[in-house]
């Protein structure tokens, strides 16, 4: 951490502690709520969730190769392979909105179309493995999943959209070469790279298994019944996967990546869980915004509050996860679920600092035009999967 940057949280600290009136009694209820929602999180998401999660993350960095992935954008590449490719990305590369700029401009400076070059541009941070499962989580698995879907979609439709609109200033960019790291030679075959991930999945997925309502099928009742010997089975498995595919030198390649995600992201979800608590508090407890204002501007399923939701999703820069606590505290203070689906399509994939740069790579009015599709179909999609779940 840089010198300046321990001042300016020290002098945050301070000025919080000095100026905010933590005598009144709606600040004190706020800075409650902000705690006890960081409490809820580390009880009911961290174990199970967030750190087996990290370690997927951190095994996809290391046995996933990038060069595989990029290589699919050049300007002879099969079409339906590349979009195939560049709209699940963000499955592979787990990056936020700002980090995908500089693999965005490499691959687009380099002869990337237009098309493929913008799909990965969304897909990048907007599919992130992490943000889908805690978003499944947290706020359900039908937002989980009506998230990853589409996104998906997204980034297909707005790079083809991105393709046809510029398809003759496409066709005069000189066609240059895509750098392609060199793969490093392996000494597995893929079906035990795919066992190593899906043993991690399933782990995840029983661990993390919730509590079935009382109308719920027998099945998954039994399941929840049996979770945790399912999970240490699992465990067993991944100890004895590990022992006899793996190099210790890949193992300890395969914790450092991890940990260096977990330095990445969990102290800035932190920070977002005690922000989003403080502010807007947890579902039934209200805190410093009151919820008839949310309610107002992001309740129900109306073309206002969806496009409002996606205008400042797109606006906003949210550090990896931290979109999660705040739309749980906006949920339960009156957002609809059609506005929540809009935000998390554009919020993740835009900011106010990533259109300024992605203007540099590829000019202003690309841009424009790129932030107005990811906005007009993220406030379709949350129309429509409002009306869907209403």
């Amino acid at each position: 951490m840089k010198e300046w940057t321990k001042l300016a949280l020290i002098v945050a600290v301070f000025s919080a502690a000095y100026f905010i009136p933590w005598d009144h009694a709606v600040i004190r209820q706020s800075g409650l709520e902000s705690f006890m929602m960081l409490q809820e999180y580390a009880r009911e998401h961290v174990l199970t969730c967030l750190i087996p999660a990290f370690f997927i993350a951190g095994a996809i960095a290391v046995f996933v190769s990038q060069a595989s992935v990029l290589k699919y954008f050049g300007a002879k590449a099969n079409k339906i392979l590349s979009y195939s490719v560049a709209s699940v990305s963000g499955t592979v590369l787990a990056v936020c909105s700002c980090t995908v700029l500089p693999l965005f401009a490499g691959i687009y400076m380099r002869g990337a179309g237009i098309g493929p070059a913008t799909a990965f541009l969304y897909s990048g941070p907007a599919i992130n493995v992490l943000a889908i499962l805690l978003t499944a989580k947290v706020l359900g698995w039908k937002l989980g999943l009506a998230r990853a879907v589409g996104a998906v979609v997204f980034a297909i439709v707005a790079g083809l959209l991105m393709a046809v609109i510029y398809r003759k200033d496409d066709a005069n960019r000189t066609e240059g070469q895509i750098y392609i790291p060199e793969e490093g030679e392996k000494s597995r075959a893929l079906w035990q790279d795919a066992s190593l991930m899906l043993t991690l999945i399933l782990i995840l997925v029983f661990a993390a298994f919730a509590k079935p309502a009382d109308g719920d099928a027998f099945l998954w009742k039994t399941i929840f019944s049996i979770k945790w010997y399912l999970t240490a089975a699992l465990l067993g498995v991944l100890a004895i996967v590990l022992k006899f595919w793996f190099a210790k030198d890949e193992l300890r390649e395969w914790v450092e990546a991890t940990w260096g995600f977990t330095k990445q992201i969990f102290p800035l979800l932190l920070g977002g869980v005690l922000v989003a608590g403080f502010l807007l508090g947890r579902p039934g407890y209200p805190a410093l915004i009151p919820e008839q204002i949310i309610a107002s501007l992001v309740g129900g399923n109306s073309l206002w509050a969806n496009l409002f939701a996606s205008l400042s999703g797109a606006l906003m820069y949210f550090a990896t996860l931290t979109e999660v606590p705040i739309l749980q505290g906006l949920i339960g203070s009156g957002m609809g679920q059609g506005p929540a689906l809009a935000l998390l399509l554009a919020g993740p994939a835009l900011s106010l600092p990533s259109m300024i740069t992605i203007a540099g790579i590829m000019g202003i009015r690309k841009t424009a035009v790129y932030c107005i599709i990811v906005i007009a179909l993220s406030t379709v999609a949350g129309m429509g999967y409002g009306w869907l779940v209403d």
